[in-house]
């Protein structure tokens, strides 16, 4: 295992900055006085790492990456703001990433294991969980909430103060303006609910009555018969001990005035018809 630290002789390490052991900072890269670089960390070349950022320890970062920029937000003061990018994230080409703002929570954080593709964006004060997949493109607006084991679509665009559950999929150039429920799929522009990730619910390990138990909950909940709120009291008694249920309530009952939950598509079958196992 590599334990040296490499600095390229035309990268700039500014005075202050924390690397740990086995980073490896290629050329033209610059790194600020207030970062902190973990262990065996590589940037390629051409890096900027600007700001109070952080890099967990195995994370490596692609040409024209710029991390810890400030925020785009007229209401940024210039205080002291933070980015946190978790450990053995993997961020391509041209990924933007900034620092949160100092007249709202003033952090940005992205978690563990994230895949960040070419040109994909993370606005200020985002809160990104652990093993997250963002497609070439994929944009977060500011304040989004994203739940572990998220895959946004190429070109996929979310609005914020948007909430994204766990474990959801958003279909390639999708427009998102609302919460995604917790294993939600959803497609097109507005995004609508196509039916649940199944492909992803059975990859993550989940049981097949779980799996069952969710889907028939979730035909409850979005019955067109009745406003959502209807039919949530009708899901609550059937499923009482459905731990997964209660989750998925959970969510769509969190939401804010400002949030509202991304809907089905009128008249249409969900996507994940064809997956029902036997």
């Amino acid at each position: 295992m590599q334990t040296e630290t490499f600095i390229h002789p035309a990268a700039v390490v500014e005075t202050g900055a924390k690397l740990g052991a086995g980073v490896r900072i290629g050329p033209f890269c610059h790194v600020s006085a207030d970062a902190v670089i973990g262990d065996r960390v590589e940037l390629i070349s051409h890096v900027a790492v600007m700001g109070a950022t952080t890099l967990g320890e195995g994370c490596k970062v692609f040409p024209q990456a710029t991390l810890g920029a400030a925020p785009q937000n007229n209401k940024h003061k210039g205080g002291r703001t933070t980015l946190v990018v978790g450990k053995n994230c993997t961020i391509r080409e041209g990924v933007t990433m900034h620092l949160g703002t100092d007249t709202s929570r003033g952090a940005t954080t992205v978690g563990d294991n994230g895949l960040f593709l070419a040109y994909a964006h993370i606005a200020h004060d985002c809160i990104v969980g652990d093993n997250v997949t963002m497609a070439n493109v994929a944009t977060l607006g500011g304040h989004v909430e994203v739940g572990n084991n998220v895959t946004l679509g190429g070109l996929c665009a979310v609005h914020q103060m948007t909430r994204i559950g766990h474990h959801a999929f958003a279909g390639g150039a999708a427009i998102i303006d609302g919460d995604i429920i917790p294993y939600g799929m959803v497609m097109g522009n507005r995004a609508r609910l196509r039916g649940l990730n199944v492909i992803g619910m059975k990859r993550s390990g989940l049981p097949r009555a779980e799996i069952f138990a969710l889907r028939k909950a979730y035909k409850m909940i979005f019955d067109p018969a009745r406003a959502v709120a209807e039919n949530i009291p009708a899901v609550e008694r059937e499923f009482q001990g459905s731990a997964i249920v209660r989750d998925m309530l959970d969510f769509i009952q969190a939401r804010g005035k400002r949030h509202f939950t991304v809907p089905p598509l009128r008249n249409a079958v969900s996507d994940d018809a064809a997956d029902d196992e036997s």
